[in-house]
């Protein structure tokens, strides 16, 4: 059949039409390109300039530089690092002339016309180059304005920049110079340009300890903004290695008295260690006569056989700037709570938890996730995890092993054990985070419910930490901050992705029920498993196509319409949803007679539109549109589900079929022998022309839209195929 590879290249001709091993291959792919990774820890600063809640930074000339002539410029230099060569979309939102070079060539320049309003957004594709990529933006004083907020396009993209100069290339932020005159053009800089005099040497450092902080000692000069310091604790932290067992012996020097752990256990003087790493913990307890204006001070050495040890940072492990790293001031937290040490966790207990700091001012660590998918929260993970935790429970009854759904659970507790840490830094690193921006910047259903949901599903049967408050966040936020209509059901009014404002989308129902169900039976509360139910009567009532019997894409209130585009997409997140509401709604529930009147209104019109091969398309009524896998699979879902429940009234062949027929397509037309998934749409915006979905919205190789749900539907498979 060969839709998007040769007949040859599909799964089918490696797994025969046994659709675990089917399963099996894509998981593997899957899991094989996506490996359990750390997150990247930088050192940070809270000084210069650094990104807002809104994702983008902030250069505001003014309040940097008072007394700067109008005319003068500022040059603000970063670098970004891109996997090949492209574009990069860039907003901005200018207060005055900005010009923008890339890799030493212009590339924007703003206009009277762009700089007219100041509240007035536009964006700008500047070229990228495979490997670092220098931006300069300068930008001129005028009596009108200084500066711009610029970076990401759209809400909650997390790209950032680093430094320009090599040294401090880890560290988010710019370099930028004072109010000069010189129309400055080597971008970016030669190696004499450092010299005094040159391009670099014009550029602002990164703050430094004034000559006071530096007599306060490095506790003292850290820990200034935690006053009063007297009584308190502060861990301090770093690891060594050891290449042979030996005696160790720990030499610290303080003002503060200090307790020892190596491992996690009371340090020994002169203690025998074995050969390897070892993670080092000073808990620095401040004399209770401590004043503030006295110096307070801490050094630390370690020696092993004699010979000094290099200390390193246990997070920032190639950075030899700063080898410790400091929590605190706690006045509660006891020091058993401080020796067991987590890359993920917060440091300290109850109100008191913080995170690391090292010496600098407004110095931090940040931790990233710069891995593609792994340890990621967003909606489209969502689906991916919940396709391999019921392709890992089908392989481990078939005694298979476990190595799926350890994989999931990895993921996930992961996700829950870090949220603590998101929020921690979204509210004191400028509101834009660098691990779970989504979640910790929750304005939206996309932010929180499917992997919410995902959640709550692999809790059932594995263990993922300590959950409960991760749930009852997100709850929170569907049941009481998510924006809705007269009716309750739910719209999209204030988001920070603006296009989005003033609309109510399809998708918004797998996005909030599944978790809702999920989360009805963890709170043991059937008011939410009502809530859930009601959505689908204010859905229907707005992007209901009767005549059709299919979903609409979008409603928009704008308009005071629905763009009447069927996508193929948006009614498998409909139908998908509803099949999840179903299979837990109790029998005697009062709406349950309409939901299983609409979905065998869908199911029906569905079976109108699917085509001779088994799948159906992109536009659902457009059989001139790509054949779509992730609705594909959402249909099969359905079908089995309903057949299997016993939803459908009347004989269900031709639903047997049809599932069949689309599984078969997906082996032979979408799925190759690798198990690569082809034919999946991106996430959309939405338009009321279909040949926006049809011809923009092309189909793309294993995206996480589609992998998940595929999966799914190989798992109803083998359970319709199971079913007699």
């Amino acid at each position: 059949m060969g839709y998007y590879f040769n007949d040859l290249d599909a799964v089918y001709s490696r797994s025969h039409g046994d659709i675990a091993q089917t399963l099996a291959i894509m998981a593997g792919r899957y899991m094989g390109e996506n490996p359990e990774e750390l997150y990247t820890a930088r050192p940070f600063t809270t000084y210069g300039i650094i990104r807002n809640k809104d994702y983008r930074y902030t250069f505001d000339g003014n309040a940097l530089f008072p007394d700067a002539a109008d005319g003068s410029y500022v040059y603000v230099w970063g670098k970004i690092r891109q996997q090949g060569a492209g574009k990069m979309r860039m907003l901005l939102i200018p207060y005055g002339p900005v010009k923008i070079w890339m890799n030493g060539k212009e590339a924007f320049a703003s206009t009277f016309e762009t700089e007219r309003y100041a509240d007035k957004p536009f964006t700008t594709d500047l070229p990228t180059e495979k490997g670092w990529n220098h931006i300069v933006l300068r930008f001129t004083k005028t009596k009108a304005g200084f500066g711009a907020e610029f970076g990401t396009w759209l809400g909650k993209i997390d790209y950032f920049f680093v430094h320009g100069r090599s040294e401090y290339e880890t560290m988010e932020g710019f370099d930028y110079s004072s109010p000069t005159r010189e129309h400055i053009t080597d971008f970016p800089p030669a190696e004499d340009a450092y010299a005094d005099g040159g391009f670099a040497s014009k550029m602002q450092p990164l703050p430094a300890w004034t000559p006071v902080e530096e007599k306060a000692g490095v506790l003292g000069r850290i820990f200034e903004d935690a006053q009063p310091l007297a009584g308190k604790r502060i861990a301090a932290r770093s690891r060594f290695v050891t290449y042979s067992a030996g005696a160790v012996t720990v030499s610290v020097k303080s003002d503060a008295k200090e307790s020892i752990f190596i491992d996690g256990a009371p340090y020994a003087k002169d203690a025998t260690l074995p050969a390897g790493v070892h993670n080092l913990l000073v808990v620095l307890t401040v004399p209770e006569a401590y004043k503030a204006s006295a110096p307070l001070d801490f050094t630390c050495s370690v020696k092993a056989g004699g010979e000094d040890v290099q200390l390193e940072n246990p997070l920032l492990v190639d950075n030899v700037r700063f080898p410790w790293m400091f929590a605190g001031a706690f006045a509660k937290t006891q020091d058993s709570a401080l020796v067991p040490y987590s890359t993920d966790a917060l440091v300290g207990e109850g109100d008191e938890k913080t995170w690391w700091r090292i010496d600098m001012p407004g110095g931090w660590i940040r931790l990233y996730n710069e891995n593609p998918l792994w340890g990621h929260w967003d909606y489209p993970l969502g689906v991916t995890l919940y396709g391999l935790i019921e392709t890992g429970r089908q392989a481990a009854a078939a005694g298979k092993g476990d190595a799926i759904g350890s994989y999931v659970e990895r993921h996930v507790r992961k996700s829950v054990a870090t949220l603590d840490y998101a929020l921690f830094d979204r509210d004191h690193f400028g509101g834009a985070t660098c691990v779970h921006h989504l979640l910790a910047s929750i304005d939206s259903l996309d932010d929180c419910g499917s992997f919410g949901s995902l959640m709550l599903e692999t809790a059932k049967d594995r263990d993922i930490g300590n959950y409960a408050h991760v749930a009852d966040y997100v709850g929170d936020y569907i049941c009481h901050h998510q924006d809705r209509l007269e009716d309750g059901a739910f719209w999209r009014k204030d988001m920070m992705h603006h296009f989005h404002n003033g609309t109510m989308w399809a998708d918004d129902l797998y996005m909030s029920v599944p978790f809702l169900c999920r989360y009805a039976a963890f709170k043991k509360d059937p008011s939410i498993l009502d809530d859930a139910a009601r959505q689908f009567a204010g859905f229907k009532k707005r992007l209901y196509m009767p005549n059709k019997k299919l979903m609409a894409h979008v409603y928009d209130f704008r308009r005071d319409m629905n763009t009447g585009v069927p996508w193929g997409r948006g009614n498998g997140w409909t139908i998908f949803s509803l099949s999840e509401l179903l299979q837990v709604l109790p029998k005697d529930h009062k709406e349950r007679p309409a939901l299983l009147s609409f979905f065998r209104e869908l199911a029906e019109g569905y079976l109108a539109v699917q085509d001779e091969s088994g799948m159906w398309h992109q536009v659902l009524n457009m059989p001139e549109s790509y054949p779509e896998s992730s609705c594909t699979s959402m249909f099969i879902c359905a079908y089995s589900r309903g057949i299997r429940n016993g939803w459908f009234e009347g004989d269900t062949a031709a639903y047997r079929k049809a599932a069949m027929k689309a599984w078969n397509a997906l082996e032979r037309t979408a799925i190759d022998k690798k198990g690569n998934l082809y034919g999946v749409c991106r996430g959309s915006e939405f338009a009321f022309n279909p040949t926006y979905y049809s011809e923009h919205l092309l189909p793309q190789l294993n995206n996480t839209h589609g992998i998940g749900i595929t999966l799914l539907a190989g798992v109803e498979m083998m359970k319709l195929n199971a079913y007699k």
